[in-house]
């Protein structure tokens, strides 16, 4: 087993957060109806979807729902080809009413990074390093 296909997000209201993602972020989906039963992305490499939160915790198990509080240790991740580009997500992050964690700064580690949160608190990162490479599917490259 060495390979991720699918992440699936509870989320708290699909069309909110199916407005965050496609309308804000530009996220690619045939869903164009009003509260869809799930939506899945057309984004390149490992696919995103949205499932409503109480569905899904009752998936997993319908006695004991896994539900928690406050941050799991989860983050999500967008590499990116520039700094331009770092900035130019949290800008479109925080018009779709996402809530900027952590701008954009240099750190530790050389590149340039930072964390937003969407509308039902999942964490993203979009970073930068000019040491990265590239696959032809825009895969990042892990040596």
């Amino acid at each position: 087993m060495n390979r991720l296909n699918l992440i699936s997000l509870g989320v708290r209201d699909i069309n909110r957060s199916l407005r965050f993602y496609r309308d804000g972020l530009g996220f690619q989906t045939s869903v164009s109806e009003e509260n869809p039963g799930i939506v899945f992305f057309n984004n390149a490499g490992t696919k995103l979807a949205l499932y409503p939160l109480e569905e899904l915790a009752n998936d997993i198990n319908e006695k004991d729902s896994p539900k928690g509080k406050g941050f799991s240790g989860f983050t999500l991740a967008y590499n990116a080809k520039s700094m331009e580009e770092v900035d130019e997500i949290f800008k479109k992050a925080e018009k779709a009413g996402g809530t900027i964690e952590k701008a954009p700064q240099r750190v530790f580690w050389g590149g340039y990074s930072g964390y937003f949160s969407d509308p039902d608190g999942f964490y993203w990162e979009v970073a930068y390093s000019e040491e990265w490479e590239f696959d032809e599917n825009d895969m990042l490259i892990i040596k």
